[in-house]
């Protein structure tokens, strides 16, 4: 009797270590989230308020327009589409969105992460010079793309696309969140607001203050 009752308390507890061990945090869909015990002052960010089934209609799955080229006549010649949660609101708890990339010849998505996704990218016109770089060691993997390739781009690590012929080039990116977020490594470290202190630029890259101070003026 006693080893039966000793065989029903060790498969309750494996039972419960189970349910505790495949128990896990929803993904974040934000940089941070600072907790509050005030209602009052409390905002929801973390995903969006679902609609009332009852009013949903199909123009809530619907987004028109990915056929329109974006404007690349900027200093990197590189446009990018996004259809996220916030433009498309049937997205909300899917974990998915869209992007469409337009290349101008020699057009470049620099070097950039996404936190909280990873992406999926199918070249549809052009040829596309792409790669990731690991954590550490920074080992990089690189591969030349042309139309109806595919490269994937790991969760959070930086990565880049870069047009390498004398014509524009498309792409299209999947990315798994509805809100992946995404840090361009240039922009982030010399066009923050407000800026990073030089002097740890300096000594960062190793730079001299000259160049540091014409780079944040850059971003």
């Amino acid at each position: 009797m006693m080893k039966g009752v000793h065989f029903l308390v060790t498969l309750a507890l494996l039972a419960l270590a189970t349910s505790l061990a495949s128990a896990y945090d929803p993904s974040p869909l934000q940089d941070f989230c600072v907790a509050t015990n005030d209602a009052n002052s409390a905002v929801f960010v973390n995903g969006k308020f679902c609609m009332d089934p009852a009013v949903v209609t199909a123009n809530d799955f619907f987004f028109p327009g990915l056929n329109v080229a974006g404007n690349t006549g900027n200093k990197v010649g590189f446009n990018v589409t996004l259809v996220d949660v916030n433009k498309l609101p049937g997205l909300n708890t899917l974990g998915i969105s869209l992007a469409r990339l337009d290349f101008a010849p020699y057009g470049l998505n620099p070097p950039h992460t996404h936190p909280r996704a990873t992406e999926i990218l199918v070249v549809v016109e052009g040829t596309l010079y792409v790669g990731f770089v690991t954590s550490n060691p920074n080992k990089l993997f690189t591969k030349v793309l042309n139309k109806g390739d595919v490269f994937v781009f790991p969760i959070g690590l930086i990565h880049f696309q870069f047009n390498i012929g004398q014509t524009n080039a498309l792409a299209f990116a999947g990315l798994s969140s509805q809100n992946p977020g995404v840090i361009t490594i240039a922009n982030a470290v010399f066009g923050s607001t407000p800026p990073i202190n030089p002097d740890v630029l300096i000594k960062a890259f190793q730079l001299d203050k000259n160049v540091v101070d014409y780079l944040q003026k850059q971003f």
